[in-house]
């Protein structure tokens, strides 16, 4: 058997589908933490922001032409959630297909707020990464967007209310997402033990409310005027 027929013959798998989802899961998680920290610059000012954003397409320089990195990234970055996604929902047509007759009231096992949200919030993450690109990566539905300024795209985007709302329910889906998926993701990977489980689902819930916190502070220091 061939490299790519072990490969595909694993994907066909359930136990493959699950670790597809937990190393892209993991992949994802450490571009968010960076992305994170890079967005708090904006406390800086204009110009730190601007020279951070600017800064990140020359990385790589002079191997690279300018701005690849960023498209390598987006790419790497692209076929990590594709996988996600379609491992995902894959597994969850697997499993109704395995329970075709749904459960007798008061059957079914007892889950968390985040095992039961976690295939709805997937699919709204979805589709606010695409909104997301589309408002501040590529301006598209951007009210005010300024190609020179990322600053400036952040400030006029976040005094605006809705758009706020929209972000700020995204990044809580998101940390309910990271919570429940950095814990899942451990045990796909054998990471768990009797003796770490507590340490490993107290980590998760530490980065998810770390992530959460960071990303909602950007909105809400242009909302009160911290930012501006």
């Amino acid at each position: 058997m061939t490299r790519t027929q072990s490969v595909r013959s694993l994907w066909r798998t359930t136990i493959g589908k699950k670790a597809v989802m937990a190393i892209t899961g993991l992949l994802m998680l450490a571009f968010l933490i960076a992305h994170m920290l890079g967005n708090l610059k904006v406390f800086l000012g204009s110009g730190e922001f601007d020279h951070y954003a600017a800064w990140l397409r020359t990385i790589g320089e002079p191997v690279l032409p300018y701005s690849w990195f960023l498209w390598i990234q987006r790419a790497v970055l692209l076929v990590a959630v594709v996988l996600h996604f379609t491992a995902a929902l894959q597994l969850t047509v697997r499993d109704k297909r395995a329970r075709p007759v749904g459960y007798v009231h008061g059957q079914r096992p007892r889950a968390s707020f985040a095992t039961r949200t976690m295939r709805y919030g997937g699919v709204i993450l979805a589709l606010f990464i695409v909104w997301h690109l589309l408002d501040l990566t590529v301006g598209a539905v951007h009210p005010a967007f300024d190609p020179e300024s990322p600053y400036r795209n952040v400030v006029n985007d976040f005094r605006i209310w809705w758009i706020t709302l929209i972000y700020l329910v995204a990044v809580v889906l998101l940390g309910i997402h990271v919570n429940h998926g950095f814990w899942s993701a451990s045990q796909t990977l054998g990471l768990n033990r009797p003796g770490r489980d507590k340490a490993i689902k107290v980590f998760g819930s530490t980065v998810a409310v770390v992530l959460t916190a960071g990303f909602a502070l950007v909105p809400l220091g242009v909302m009160t005027g911290l930012v501006s």
